[in-house]
């Protein structure tokens, strides 16, 4: 094979910056959902169960969204890798923004019954599409403008993105939450739906302005791109698809913290909301100087060191974290649950975005993280309700929930350290084959 010429000279603070602001925004939109879902809709959507079964429905409408998502990250995967990164950007901020606020004018199942959950669902779906091209494309976009021994640190700034998107979920729920009870499920919920249409203006300006990566141009000015990339991807990288999906069930310890413990420790444990909210906002406040620097090491001494680490760190301490919510002790669920989610979770939060990426030739890149990412999260998204069936009607078994959790921890563990380390491969290498490697 001929050798390529030199990638041109990328922007990576820039792709960064967009790919921080724009996930931050975009997940503002899909977190408010499953706090609002442990929190009020099984008393507004679904009344007319017990407080259990209404809390495990509502739970299982945030798990819905992430159905699509596999959907979604075929669609947009091969609109990234055919078109381009930045037109998933923009298209993906826009619909997330428009379901989200159609959340906030939903009738309530008081006003039209059965109707009423079933918009609620069809709304999340469009969230899960959204959802599915965000992140895929904002890592594609941020590690192709990177330098190759800096390229974690870079791709890093996407999941800090989407902790800062929780942390302004929750923030501003916790006014919300608040509330009396009777303003909270008349009208008090629906604020940080409808405050997405800031969202979207936002996200939209900063976007468009955005530069393709040199990487996509490349392939452009060369006429090398693939005219159907999951073809592709099946074909010559169905192994790394496999993996991906394994090692993003990862994920499960996020939607089993900011969902599932939370409504376990609200409903069940009689802790008051206002506290449990704010153990999110401090945790993720934690995770973004705790990312930045998990990546910083991801780039000095390999991806699956810094990974593994975070995964066997989280199958340890969610014992403790859902131990501490059962003794009501307050500060022991502060202190372990800013340890748990706010470092050592971000451990493999730094990581993922560099790894699964570094996978993947540029032809396939985004579709490959997508569809690998979002099977392995749609897994994740039915954790809470699936946790919320293994604790039972009165939620006394935490432990089963921790083992639960520890075990996907543990098939992350796996599928991580059967990996190819890719720290050191330069960008124009990464996804090729040993023998192509060395013709190239």
């Amino acid at each position: 094979m001929t050798a390529d010429p030199p990638l041109p000279q990328g922007k990576p603070r820039k792709a960064a910056l967009a790919a921080w602001i724009g996930s931050a925004l975009e997940y503002y939109d899909f977190f408010i959902y499953g706090t609002a879902a442990a929190l009020v809709f099984g008393k507004i959507f679904f009344p007319t169960s017990n407080a259990a079964t209404g809390t495990l429905l509502a739970l299982a409408t945030f798990g819905v969204g992430y159905l699509a998502r596999p959907v979604g990250a075929v669609i947009l995967g091969h609109v990234g890798d055919r078109f381009g990164r930045k037109r998933v950007l923009v298209f993906t901020l826009l619909l997330m923004g428009f379901a989200t606020f159609l959340i906030g004018c939903l009738p309530t199942y008081d006003d039209i019954g059965v109707a009423a959950p079933v918009l609620l669902v069809a709304t999340r779906l469009l969230q899960g599409l959204s959802a599915a091209g965000e992140q895929a494309g904002a890592n594609s976009m941020s590690l192709e403008h990177a330098p190759d021994d800096r390229r974690a640190y870079y791709t890093s700034f996407t999941l800090s993105g989407t902790q800062a998107g929780q942390v302004l979920a929750t923030a501003v729920f916790l006014p919300i939450a608040a509330l009396p009870q009777d303003d909270l499920l008349a009208w008090g919920w629906r604020i940080p739906f409808w405050a997405s249409a800031i969202v979207v203006v936002v996200g939209f300006v900063i976007r468009r302005k955005l530069d393709e990566t040199p990487v996509f141009e490349q392939e452009v000015a060369g006429d090398a791109r693939a005219k159907l990339p999951v073809a592709i991807l099946f074909r010559d990288h169905w192994a790394d698809v496999l993996r991906v999906v394994a090692a993003a069930v990862i994920a499960s310890v996020s939607t089993i913290f900011t969902v599932y413990a939370l409504s376990y420790a609200v409903n069940s444990a009689g802790l008051a909301r206002t506290p449990m909210l704010w153990v999110g906002v401090l945790a993720n406040i934690t995770a973004l100087g705790a990312i930045p620097l998990w990546a910083t090491l991801a780039d000095r001494v390999g991806r699956k060191p810094v990974f593994i680490s975070g995964s066997l760190g989280c199958a340890v301490l969610i014992f403790a974290y859902l131990g501490a919510i059962s003794t009501a002790n307050y500060l022991l669920v502060f202190v372990v649950g800013v340890l748990l989610f706010g470092v050592v979770y971000s451990a493999t939060n730094a990581v993922w975005p560099s790894f699964y990426g570094e996978m993947f030739t540029a032809r396939v890149r985004l579709s490959g993280m997508a569809i690998g990412t979002q099977i392995g999260f749609a897994v994740a998204g039915f954790t809470p309700t699936i946790s919320a069936a293994i604790a039972g009607p009165q939620s006394a078994n935490w432990v089963g929930v921790a083992i639960f959790t520890a075990g996907l921890c543990l098939v992350n563990v796996v599928a991580v350290a059967t990996g190819r380390e890719t720290f050191r491969t330069p960008t124009a290498e990464l996804g090729l084959k040993a023998r192509e490697r060395v013709t190239t």
